[in-house]
């Protein structure tokens, strides 16, 4: 962190930080090893049951109650700030960042959601808009969600092939219950979740976001990527976390996804 930094910058790095970086743990569970090829034409049920299966299965992805990563996040020379997200089911997540020594929030428990943003001018706790709230739902999804992506009442269909990084990738349309479309794309040859593609609202228009994985470790015999690149299509920063820890089932208390009672409406 350098002095320099100015306030409207630091303050656009926590409007970046708080809208699009919710996004990041839900696909970076998706992670998976590699599976042996098939001789046939994979169907989208092949491609994401081979992702769980290849993982680690379904009864280790379910045993995940609560999720914890730390890292740095930088968006160009003097712009960095020290990050933290915390998942716990259901539906909780908290995002928190430090730029300037100066903490920031945005969080949800499933039912509010708020955030308290000090360079953006709010000094005590706010609550967020109901559309961010629910992306909030969405994006707490621990297991990611093409995990049981039928019973959760999604629809997912194979749309192709596309390169991504020279890389050769399934792409995968997904459409959630609430009607949000995202492209999920799959490594074909070691099924690492390389990219996906969203839309999402931000300063009250569409934004398209894509988030692009690197540099996948094992932590408890699970694949998470540990460099996530975030950048809104047209725009020129490009947000880039790489993520120094991430503990599996840390004791999170629910309070800290809670709206502090004197905030409440």
């Amino acid at each position: 962190m350098t002095a320099s930094i100015t306030r409207s910058r630091a303050g656009s790095i926590l409007d970046v930080l708080g809208k699009g970086l919710l996004s990041l743990g839900a696909v970076a569970l998706l992670a998976i090893t590699p599976a042996a090829p098939t001789t046939a034409s994979p169907t989208v049920d092949d491609i994401i049951a081979r992702c769980v299966s290849t993982r680690g299965g379904l009864k280790k992805i379910r045993s995940i109650q609560s999720l914890r990563q730390t890292g740095h996040a930088t968006t160009g020379a003097g712009r960095h700030a020290l990050v933290t997200r915390e998942l716990k089911r259901p539906d909780r997540v908290r995002f928190e960042f430090i730029v300037q020594g100066v903490t920031a929030v945005y969080a949800s428990d499933g039912r509010r959601g708020w955030k308290v943003s000090p360079l953006d001018g709010d000094v005590g706790v706010q609550p967020l808009p109901d559309e961010v709230v629910q992306d909030a739902i969405e994006q707490a999804d621990i297991e990611g969600p093409l995990v049981d992506w039928k019973a959760k009442g999604h629809q997912a269909e194979l749309a192709g092939h596309e390169a991504v990084g020279g890389r050769d990738a399934y792409k995968i349309k997904l459409t959630l219950k609430s009607g949000v479309v995202s492209h999920h794309y799959i490594d074909v040859k070691d099924m690492h979740m390389l990219r996906t593609d969203t839309t999402r609202q931000a300063r009250g228009g569409p934004v398209r976001i894509q988030t692009t994985f690197g540099d996948y470790r094992k932590v408890k015999g699970i694949l998470f990527p540990h460099l996530v690149e975030v950048q809104a299509v047209g725009r020129p920063h490009r947000l880039r976390v790489v993520v120094d820890t991430i503990e599996v089932n840390p004791r999170l208390s629910d309070a800290r996804f809670e709206m502090p009672v004197t905030a409440r409406p």
